[in-house]
């Protein structure tokens, strides 16, 4: 089982307009909740593959309850915390006719010291073991900047492997426990590492860099250039066909649902890579918050090209132009 936390979910309730007007009255031609948090879409994505997952985290008040039912609905399986303060609303608002959007994130609610005992003592409980953990997503207030070294640490400490897929102190603060996998895009990872990674050569060496910290296998997202991914011994390159973007909205979860469902189970890295950039592909083809279809991932993985080198070989010409993979 592959259990996934969201220390901060939220309902994503998108308003669409026509013709938005700042400073008049504009009328709604559509709203839709979604239940949104890192873990979550990427549960909902393993769930979609027919994995097994149970995803973890805080809910409270009416929000949480509906964010609770909406899941429900979905058949996706989770136990969450309850909480005193309510789960936090983010209003997207989306233009008809310009296809814009403005998102409005609220920080979340605030977490009590005993509710967070509460939390961790649940995820202690969890049984049998997950085969992995991810960790994922922003902090409420309330939570130490520390949470993800901590929940990492107590993974360690129950020998279950984790990824963490976060950002800023929470991802510096984390790192240093030493997760089996982190997934930072190339931004989170110029800030991580602070230096440019504005060449493939750099983002290589990055990755290398990380893995150097004591991180096991270290991926880094390059969006329509997919995946370069890094431990010890190898290098992967992993990279999709040209595809018509229509949202990008949960493509990383849905490439860490990928990672999680093949590296949980012993399988190798370069299979992982394949279907973690496939189904990152498969959930730009899906429009709004939706994520990958299982039917899009199958007919997307045999042509995401993969290869793989020794670390040892890297000063040796890898890849060739910006997509092609040499032999």
């Amino acid at each position: 089982m592959i259990a996934t936390v969201t220390l901060n979910p939220c309902l994503d309730r998108t308003i669409t307009v026509h013709r938005l007007v700042v400073d008049e009255t504009n009328r709604w031609t559509g709203t839709h909740l979604y239940a949104g948090g890192k873990g979550i879409d990427v549960s909902r994505a393993i769930h979609e593959m027919d994995g097994i997952t149970t995803a973890y985290g805080f809910v409270g008040g009416p929000d949480g309850r509906i964010l609770e039912i909406l899941l429900d609905e979905e058949g996706l399986p989770f136990s969450f915390t309850p909480i005193m303060q309510e789960t936090r609303t983010n209003f997207i608002i989306t233009d008809t006719t310009t296809s814009q959007q403005t998102r409005i994130n609220a920080p979340g609610p605030r977490i009590l010291k005993k509710e967070l005992e509460r939390f961790i003592g649940k995820l202690r409980r969890i049984y049998p073991s997950p085969d992995l953990m991810v960790f994922g997503g922003s902090v409420p207030p309330g939570v130490p900047v520390n949470i993800y070294h901590d929940l990492v640490m107590e993974a360690n400490g129950f020998g279950i492997r984790s990824i963490l897929d976060s950002e800023g102190q929470w991802l510096e603060e984390g790192i240093k426990a030493k997760p089996y996998l982190v997934k930072p895009n190339v931004r989170e990872a110029e800030e991580l590492l602070k230096t440019e990674l504005s060449t493939e050569k750099a983002i290589i060496n990055g990755a290398l860099g990380l893995v150097e910290m004591g991180i096991e296998v270290a991926v880094v997202s390059r969006g329509t250039d997919g995946i370069v991914a890094a431990t010890k011994e190898k290098i992967i390159k992993a990279v999709p066909p040209p595809v018509k973007v229509r949202s990008a909205v949960g493509a990383g979860d849905c490439a860490i649902a990928g990672l999680a469902l093949k590296l949980a189970y012993g399988e190798p890295l370069i299979e992982a890579c394949q279907l973690a950039v496939a189904m990152g592909t498969a959930a730009v083809l899906t429009p709004g918050t939706e994520l990958c279809h299982r039917t899009d991932v199958e007919k997307m993985l045999p042509q995401i090209k993969v290869g793989e080198i020794s670390t040892k070989q890297r000063a040796k010409a890898f890849f060739t132009g910006s997509n092609e993979i040499s032999s």
